[in-house]
C-alpha cells in the first residue's frame, strides 16, 4: 500500500516537471530557431519549423504571420497550406481555411505531389462537412 502511494506521488510529480521541461523545451527551440534565421536569411525551412514551435505552445498569431510570409515568397512550399488552414480553423475562420486548402491542392497537383494533395483535400472536406452540418 505505501509502495503504490509513492508510486501516484512519483508520477504526479513527474507529470508536472515534465510540463515545465516540455515548454523550457520548446521556448529554447524556438530562441535557437531565431538565432539561425538572422544569419541565414530568408529560409522557408527554418520558418516553417519556427512556425510548428509556435503552434506547440499555441502562439497560432505568429504561426499564421510566418505561414502567410512562407507562401507569399514562396507558393510552392506545400507544406505550409495545411498548418496554416489549420490555425486559421483554429481562429474561426473557415472560409479562408477552405480557401488555403485549395489553394495548397492547385499547387501540389502543379509539382505532382500527390501525397500533400490528398492531405489537403481530406483537410478541405473535413472542413466543408462541419461548414454544412
Amino acid at each position: 500500500m505505501q509502495t503504490s502511494i509513492f508510486i501516484d506521488d512519483f508520477f504526479k510529480a513527474a507529470k508536472i516537471l515534465s510540463k515545465k521541461n516540455v515548454k523550457n523545451y520548446l521556448m529554447d527551440r524556438i530562441a535557437k530557431l531565431k538565432e539561425h534565421m538572422k544569419t541565414a536569411g530568408p529560409d522557408s525551412f527554418l520558418e516553417h519549423a519556427l512556425a510548428l514551435e509556435y503552434l506547440k505552445i499555441g502562439n497560432n498569431k505568429e504561426a499564421r504571420q510566418l505561414f502567410d510570409k512562407i507562401l507569399k515568397r514562396e507558393p510552392t512550399y506545400i507544406g505550409s497550406y495545411y498548418h496554416l488552414g489549420k490555425v486559421l480553423e483554429k481562429l474561426g475562420d473557415n472560409a479562408k481555411a477552405l480557401r488555403v486548402y485549395e489553394k495548397g491542392m492547385e499547387m501540389a497537383a502543379a509539382v505532382n505531389d500527390h501525397h500533400s494533395y490528398s492531405e489537403l483535400q481530406a483537410a478541405h472536406e473535413d472542413l466543408e462537412d462541419i461548414e454544412s452540418a
